[in-house]
């Protein structure tokens, strides 16, 4: 499997805002695959797409229930507090304590096309608030000073 160089904070490619998926092709099928390679390597249990280069709205995450991908990911709904501490795969060797909802109702697109829709909570909501945010501001030292409600 091809394995995609994760690139870390000062690329400027971590500072270009994502742009939404309109098809799913074979090779958005193949860049998937090669993300979470990508991942399970670092390791990590998310990644997104622009933490490897690739300038849209999608990530791979798995964090221990089998991998999964969300295209043109949308956090419709939160609710509660939850602080945790996160690690970044762009920012390496670092972790800091993030206050974030503690529940969420994420949208999005799977590989088939097919609209998701469903409920995540702590780490599960903790992880697509994470990758969602790098599609969203780009360049992940603004993790660490940007309020979540101003996010979505």
């Amino acid at each position: 499997m091809v394995m995609n160089e994760i690139r870390v904070i000062g690329d400027p490619v971590l500072r270009i805002r994502a742009t939404e998926i309109t098809e799913i092709t074979e090779n958005l099928d193949r860049l998937t695959n090669e993300m979470l390679s990508t991942m399970y390597s670092a390791p990590g249990i998310g990644l997104a797409a622009p933490q490897v280069g690739i300038q849209k709205r999608l990530f791979v995450y798995d964090w221990g229930k089998g991998p999964g991908v969300l295209i043109n990911p949308e956090i419709k709904e939160t609710d509660g507090e939850w602080v945790f501490e996160e690690g970044c795969l762009s920012i390496p060797g670092l972790s800091w304590e993030l206050l974030r909802p503690r529940q969420v109702h994420i949208v999005g697109i799977d590989l088939e096309g097919n609209d998701v829709s469903f409920e995540a909570d702590e780490l599960e909501a903790s992880l697509f608030q994470h990758e969602l945010s790098l599609i969203h501001i780009s360049e992940p030292t603004r993790l660490l000073s940007i309020s979540y409600s101003g996010l979505w």
